[in-house]
């Protein structure tokens, strides 16, 4: 083989090594426990407002956060976990996603009891970290990926057509966090910010008539920011309780 050739083949496995590194560099270690209830799931009643999506998305494979859960912002972001015990943790773990306010014992996650066993190797395994309650663990955000499903508009049951609006965005996607959302006449092409009341939960008193265009500010950790504009609008006549497909996914 000639020199230039070796030489190449060496800067390129360098190159893939710092790659390696630079990823696993990247997982930040913590502690996590799990729900202390029967339920294999998450909670219904979780502060991001999910409701029973939230105890049912992801398979289930979610949990409540503390510092992560950033007043509501981080409700719907994705995170790999993975325990650190060798004896019994996998070295994938398992991604969740935030859907709950909450702490327990210095950690940062608390998972649903589905979630904390899928850290481990085997079922065997499983058994003993649940015995454990909580461990040590690293974690990194990752992109959330939904691969059959658009971002979704769920109206909160609260809501009063037309005197109140409230309503949660359902599977969001990749590794950005909405910052901002706003509410828009589809007539008049008025827009107006939203306040997010509690966890991932948007409300406007008194939204226009006619049919309505919610747009939304997606924010990286490098600080970019994108405005996206569903293909579909909420339709006049919205009810409480209904779910709107907004037509698009985000990579």
């Amino acid at each position: 083989m000639a020199p230039l050739q070796v030489l190449a083949i060496f800067f390129t496995s360098l190159i893939f090594m710092q790659i390696y590194l630079g990823n696993a560099q990247t997982f930040i270690h913590s502690k996590a426990a799990y729900y202390p209830n029967s339920e294999e799931k998450g909670t219904e009643t979780g502060a991001c407002g999910f409701g029973t999506f939230g105890a049912t998305i992801n398979g289930g494979d979610v949990s409540a956060a503390s510092d992560l859960y950033r007043d509501g912002l981080g409700c719907g972001a994705c995170y790999q976990v993975r325990c650190t015990n060798s004896n019994y943790c996998s070295d994938n773990g398992v991604t969740i996603v935030i859907t709950d306010h909450g702490a327990s014992g210095g950690t940062d996650f608390i998972l649903s009891q589905r979630a904390f066993g899928r850290m481990a190797q085997t079922k065997d395994a499983a058994a003993s970290l649940l015995s454990l309650g909580n461990v040590d663990i690293e974690y990194r955000r990752v992109s959330c990926s939904y691969p059959s499903k658009n971002i979704t508009i769920k109206i909160d049951e609260s809501s009063d057509n037309p005197y109140y609006l409230a309503f949660v965005i359902w599977y969001q996607q990749g590794k950005t966090d909405i910052t901002a959302v706003q509410l828009c006449e589809t007539q008049n092409f008025v827009c107006k910010l939203l306040d997010r009341t509690r966890g991932a939960v948007w409300t406007s008193s008194s939204p226009p008539r006619g049919p309505l265009q919610i747009r939304m500010l997606l924010s990286t950790d490098d600080g970019d920011e994108t405005w996206i504009v569903p293909v579909n609008n909420i339709p006049e006549n919205w009810k409480a309780g209904e779910t709107y497909d907004s037509g698009i996914q985000v990579d």
